[in-house]
């Protein structure tokens, strides 16, 4: 029997790409808000002793969370026979450690919620920095696919010289993946935050790659800061205009505006956005195909 998939008012684009792929049946939900503002929901679709994929993109996950455990919930109770989750983007993973007294560390209960309701997971490139493996928080069959070798791609087909660059420690990871698929020399700066929206950068030895085109890797794009001030750091040092690279392109505020202002700017498809150059939709339909 074919997989039943749900898109829960996420990117429909996508959700339908990996539908393709999976060859799955596309199941129907009747949503709505009641005018108090509560969640109406109805499975329209037989999901009786099926395998269930659940795709909802949990970037701005406030808005979906509540909605995304009525649908679980309720395909348990109908009698679906595996329930999985398909999120591009998993949130709620940098607050991994409490850093004042009486924070929240708010990946832990975001897990054991998730865990609860889902079988398994599939996510792309979660931001795993104090956490090694998502199975440290998540109790579910966890399924990371990694961007890497996308990125390397993208950069081969359309960078002659590139100079890969980490605008700070937590991206080295990102980055000497993707330069040694891409056959490319990296460096990896040092950073120091002085709040959400003031860090500094270190200044790269950038003498001999004058002829790179230098591009900057990250995992996820939100202020954009760190990148910036590395842009403009570049762009003192003489070199050619640089392409920023975001696994995740979230842009609070104007963030993509000022990049794009010194930069180009490039993301995966793991959140909709005018800057989406490299589709994930394969490696994403790849993974599932494991848990079915």
């Amino acid at each position: 029997m074919k997989p039943l998939l749900f898109n829960l008012n996420s990117d429909t684009p996508l959700a339908n790409k990996v539908a393709d792929r999976l060859k799955a049946d596309l199941g129907e939900l009747d949503t709505r808000l009641f005018p108090d503002g509560e969640s109406y929901l109805r499975v329209l679709s037989d999901c009786k002793d099926r395998s269930i994929i659940v795709f909802c993109n949990l970037y701005q996950p406030n808005n979906k969370t509540l909605d995304l455990i009525f649908l679980a919930n309720t395909l348990k109770e109908l009698g679906a026979k595996h329930i999985g989750l398909v999120t591009p983007y998993l949130p709620y993973m940098r607050q991994d450690k409490r850093f004042k007294p009486g924070e929240c560390v708010t990946s832990r209960p975001f897990a054991q919620l998730l865990s609860t309701h889902f079988d398994w997971l599939v996510t792309l490139d979660p931001h795993l920095h104090r956490y090694h493996s998502l199975d440290e928080i998540y109790s579910l069959e966890g399924h990371v696919v990694h961007a890497a070798p996308m990125i390397a791609n993208w950069i081969k087909n359309n960078i002659q010289q590139p100079l890969l660059i980490g605008p700070d420690s937590e991206s080295e990871q990102w980055v000497s993946d993707v330069a040694q698929l891409a056959n490319a020399p990296f460096q990896v700066l040092s950073k120091v935050r002085k709040g959400d929206y003031q860090v500094e950068v270190s200044l790269p030895d950038v003498e001999q790659w004058q002829q790179h085109t230098p591009i900057l890797v990250d995992d996820i794009i939100s202020s954009g800061k760190t990148m910036l001030q590395t842009v403009q750091h570049l762009h003192s040092a003489g070199l050619s205009t640089p392409i920023c690279i975001g696994v995740h392109g979230l842009f609070s505020n104007n963030a993509y505006e000022e990049l794009t202002a010194k930069a180009k700017v490039i993301t995966c498809n793991s959140i909709p956005h005018l800057s989406n150059q490299i589709d994930i939709s394969d490696a994403l339909s790849h993974a599932i195909s494991e848990h079915l």
